[in-house]
């Protein structure tokens, strides 16, 4: 996510829109605190079910071996 102060978010309006166009997300400062965010439209959210079911069907295009979730917590855990 790109961050840009008020003064430069005003003189390049134009070439940030062109990259919140290209799916970036755009956030404006002001004195170095993020008063507002440029977004792409039309970013469809998906529903739980959807969500879920990407979730599933990654999992089953990349196997995972032998881990199991309690292995996974621990590990991640060590650091």
């Amino acid at each position: 996510m790109k961050q840009v102060g008020v003064y430069e978010a005003k003189t390049h309006l134009p070439r940030l829109l062109d990259e919140v166009e290209r799916g970036e997300t755009v956030t404006i400062t002001r004195h170095g605190r993020p008063v507002a965010k440029i977004v792409p439209v039309g970013e469809k959210r998906r529903s739980v079910e959807e969500a879920i079911e990407a979730i599933l069907e990654f999992g089953r295009h990349h196997p995972r071996g032998d881990l199991n979730i309690k292995e996974l917590i621990d590990e991640g855990r060590r650091y």
